[in-house]
């Protein structure tokens, strides 16, 4: 089997932390039980097992276990979220502000509930990624039900000044929901400081498995707000049917712990590593703009390649790097960044952008290896580009 190529694309999704998966591993055999049977030893273990991750997974982001439910991923948490508040808030507000550079998550949820007869704002960007708090705080009316934005872009890592959105809910007693995806885990997010009062998370983004994940409900909200999206039964409070999955919440857990403990060394050290690689690849090609201002997340880049094809690129480096050209979840084609083109780049300035997202596996002579590679391909496609120039004219 060929070698495979140096993975950078750890905002699409992280691998399996070896400690997470020996974590797991006793949940595919001796404790296969179901955490709702409630008649047996094997439900008992399971349905502990689940609880001990619930406390794990709350003491990541400063949240009481009991306000913590389990999802199969953030998608899921985001759309239990926002569809859950509207039918939950019985018409007591049906407008809605978010931004225009969401996950599409956000996004598509939003155009649903459009559909039903609510109201989106959706709040425009600068060249940064960054919006406007007098702006957000002008668009909020009598009717407004809740602000949907996210902690930190998941394309370019900007990250938005949370608090000062909490502070502003909190003053127009508006709630407050925060697609968090990115952020827990990276750097620190804390509910209560923060005043949010929905938060949506994955597992499979901090180093755990895929298909679980996370939604942290508020106490004001417990029982009142959020109706259930998903019927057939009253598992995690009522608020989602379905068995869960014992051991990939067993394994976010495990992986939420981790990221507590190791979040503060592991962001300074992925910081250096982005901050030298950004600073090597300007230097050595011309014309590169780096993505989004310098508040981001310590680990992620995206790099603006004017004159060179991303998907040209990324082809041409495939054998050696994992790139990516933007988020993972945008379907099979490839459309142009919607978060890209919201802060004013051209289609075409677009299509020239890359996303590099380092993680806790990448190592300094991998990015002194990414930054050789990189180079040469971008200089080599750029040589090429004035021949045919040349040729042409």
């Amino acid at each position: 089997m060929n070698e495979l190529p140096l993975y950078l694309d750890y905002c699409a999704t992280t691998p399996c932390d070896p400690r997470v998966v020996e974590q797991m591993l006793p949940y595919f055999g001796n404790y296969f039980g179901n955490a709702a049977s409630k008649d047996h030893h094997y439900g008992w273990m399971a349905k502990e097992a689940i609880e001990f991750a619930r406390e794990q997974v709350a003491e990541l982001i400063g949240a009481r276990p009991q306000q913590v439910i389990f999802t199969s991923g953030a998608t899921e948490s985001i759309n239990l979220a926002l569809k859950g508040l509207v039918e939950g808030s019985g018409r007591k507000g049906n407008h809605i502000i978010t931004t225009k550079v969401e996950h599409e998550a956000v996004l598509d949820s939003c155009r649903y509930l459009e559909q039903q007869g609510n109201t989106i704002t959706y709040l425009e960007v600068n060249k940064e990624g960054d919006f406007s708090l007098e702006a957000l705080e002008r668009a909020i009316r009598p009717d407004t039900l809740a602000i949907a934005i996210m902690y930190a872009n998941n394309e370019t890592g900007v990250i938005n000044p949370v608090k000062e959105i909490g502070a502003i809910a909190k003053k127009y007693q508006v709630l407050f929901m925060c697609d968090a995806t990115q952020a827990v885990g990276k750097i620190p997010v804390d509910v209560q400081i923060d005043g949010i009062d929905l938060l949506c998370f994955s597992a499979h983004k901090i180093y755990g498995p895929k298909g679980v994940g996370a939604l942290f409900i508020s106490k004001k909200l417990r029982r009142t707000l959020v109706f259930k999206q998903q019927h057939g039964g009253a598992h995690e409070g009522g608020y989602r049917g379905g068995t869960l999955n014992t051991a990939g919440i067993v394994g976010f857990g495990r992986a939420a712990t981790i990221c507590s403990e190791e979040m503060e060394m592991e962001g300074a050290r992925l910081q250096t590593l982005r901050n030298r690689f950004e600073a090597s690849l300007l230097k050595n090609v011309t014309g590169l703009v780096v993505n989004g201002g310098t508040n981001r997340l310590p680990h992620v880049s995206n790099i603006l390649l004017s004159g060179i094809d991303a998907e040209g690129l990324l082809l041409k480096v495939s054998k050696y790097l994992a790139l990516s050209r933007g988020s993972a979840c945008s379907g099979l084609t490839q459309q142009v960044s919607h978060v890209l083109t919201a802060m004013g780049l051209t289609k075409e300035e677009a299509h020239q952008t890359v996303r590099i997202s380092l993680g806790r596996f990448t190592k300094m002579e991998d990015m002194l290896y990414a930054i050789t590679i990189l180079s040469d391909a971008i200089k080599e496609m750029l040589s090429e580009k004035r021949l045919n120039i040349v040729k042409s004219s």
